[in-house]
């Protein structure tokens, strides 16, 4: 059975533009990436890292993308806000504050066979 997200995040999934990771600049909020955002209503400033579902936990800091401030902190830029709504019903604008990348992924690499002796 296919999921079906909320309108919400299928209309940020609609606009989104897949783009290779060497060519997307390192300001920009993308999955895995740890980001400091502002709300403008109360001041207050938070780090959180951008994670896919399985790997959310709210209490380390790693919320999930599919969670509203992720949808609504992806693919933004450093010095970009965005109005989203919480799922309190409050509407909030958010500043994206400042942006670190993850390391890039090092690939191990296993040989094929096992080297002759």
């Amino acid at each position: 059975m296919a999921l079906r997200p909320p309108p919400e995040l299928r209309a940020e999934l609609d606009r989104a533009i897949v783009t290779p990771d060497d060519s997307i600049p390192k300001d920009i909020v993308t999955m895995n990436a740890r980001v400091c955002y502002r709300d403008e209503a109360t001041g207050a400033e938070r780090w959180v890292e951008l994670a896919y579902p399985e790997a959310a936990d709210p209490s380390a800091g790693r919320i999930s993308v599919l969670a509203p401030v992720g949808a609504a902190l992806l693919g933004l830029r450093v010095g970009q806000d965005i109005e989203w709504d919480f799922p309190n019903g409050a509407v909030r604008r958010l500043t994206v504050i400042a942006v670190i990348q993850p390391p890039p992924e090092t690939a191990t690499e296993t040989p094929a066979t096992e080297p002759s002796h």
